[in-house]
């Protein structure tokens, strides 16, 4: 390894509550939410960081983290040989009995991570959204540029500013101007129509982060947010970059899905970003075996479609996991985690199973999201009448239907 190679390290921010995504965060920390058939959402960010190289990460957690830390232990064990690890961090309450009361402050609390380590640079990236990206080309960016930080920057429609903290910057990469949510937003100059939106991720100059989280500590009213409380002081101390997500290119990637970035912090957003997995040619790709998605391997059997009780089991444009058994059943856009049943003459459509989900003969499900273990009885119907669905379960403003793990479906008389 050449000497002059930067000591860098991984800060995974692990600690939402995720509550937009309830109920499938009632019992588990939002990145621990499965996603497409055999994931979670943290795998895309740790797969990110390890594919470009990166094997010292910590994962900083906070609510409900047992299986996000059951998960990591589980699937994410690096080779100790070379110093590699991915570990979590809970709350250590180093400064005081209190949670993190912000992603700034969750940083500020483990700064005993940065004496330890002494990196020269630190990733700080979010848990949970839906992407590939190659981040060495980002730090390459951010030590040309010599910044303090580098914000990665996604182009997003003007219309959903407000979700997002925007970036207006000059002709170089520097960040003129950082605002969070802001109700009048500027345009790109190249497009009227389209804003640079924060990704929630960042790459610090180990020594300026220090200095930004000391200082952010000591300000009262702050809320200790990286996006909305570190960057806005990085950009006024002019040290504050942005690095234009359309320019990394991950290899293996295509130009269908080259870009995609999805925030799945909604029951909607998070039924959208699954519905694109299905598709013939989809804009998200699984299949990219040069930048692979790294997950828990599990012994469990094959797929298995069959005939049941003269129905036969036909499955189109679905993604099927191992374990998988559809006996005479019906499956159409629709994702099955592992061990999920569809029995003869049930109708599954636009719809995600989550593991071991059991649907009898006769039953309809769909624009749905069921989770783990729920069992939905023979002749039951899960998302054909909304407006009965809405009585009994959780339905998003789109309409689909949200059914939390173990839940018991009643049909009613």
């Amino acid at each position: 390894m050449s000497s002059d190679r930067p000591r860098v390290i991984a800060m995974v921010l692990a600690g939402g509550a995720g509550k937009r995504l309830m109920p499938l965060t009632r019992d588990r920390a939002k990145p621990a939410v499965p996603f497409g058939g055999h994931y979670r959402l943290i795998d895309f960010a740790l797969s990110n960081l390890v594919n470009g190289g990166y094997r010292k990460i910590v994962v900083l957690t906070q609510y409900k983290s047992h299986s996000l830390n059951l998960h990591l232990s589980r699937t994410w064990r690096m080779s100790t040989l070379l110093g590699n690890y991915v570990t979590s961090v809970p709350a250590q309450m180093r400064l005081g009995e209190r949670w993190f009361l912000g992603s700034a402050d969750a940083v500020f609390q483990n700064l005993n991570i940065l004496s330890d380590e002494r990196p020269d640079h630190i990733l700080v990236f979010g848990a949970d959204h839906i992407y590939r990206m190659d981040p060495s080309q980002m730090l390459e960016q951010h030590l040309d540029a010599k910044a303090g930080v580098t914000v990665a920057g996604i182009r997003a429609p003007i219309a959903l500013a407000s979700s997002f903290g925007v970036i207006e910057r000059g002709q170089s990469s520097k960040i003129e101007t950082f605002r969070e949510k802001p109700a009048d937003p500027k345009p790109l100059p190249e497009d009227p129509n389209t804003v640079l939106a924060s990704m929630g991720n960042y790459i610090f100059e180990a020594e300026f982060l220090e200095e930004v989280v000391l200082a952010d500590a000591q300000t009262e009213d702050s809320r200790h947010d990286i996006g909305g409380n570190l960057i806005p002081m990085s950009v006024a101390a002019g040290q504050a970059h942005v690095y234009d997500f359309a320019d990394n290119i991950v290899p293996g990637s295509l130009p269908r899905d080259r870009g995609y970035w999805r925030d799945v912090g909604t029951i909607d957003s998070y039924f959208e970003a699954h519905m694109d997995l299905v598709d013939p040619e989809p804009v998200f790709n699984l299949y990219n075996d040069d930048w692979p998605v790294y997950t828990a391997g599990r012994t469990v059997a094959p797929a298995k479609i069959v005939a049941d009780r003269g129905n036969e089991g036909a499955v189109v444009d679905s993604i099927l996991s191992n374990g998988v058994i559809v006996s005479g059943g019906v499956v159409r856009r629709s994702i099955l985690s592992p061990g999920a049943h569809i029995m003869g003459g049930a109708t599954v459509e636009n719809a995600i199973l989550l593991d071991g989900v059991r649907v009898e003969p006769g039953a309809i499900v769909r624009n749905a999201i069921i989770d783990k273990h729920v069992l939905v009885p023979a002749g039951a119907e899960v998302g054909v009448d909304v407006a009965r669905d809405r009585e009994r379960f959780e339905v998003s403003p789109a309409g689909v239907v949200a059914i939390g793990k173990e839940d018991e479906i009643i049909e009613p008389k």
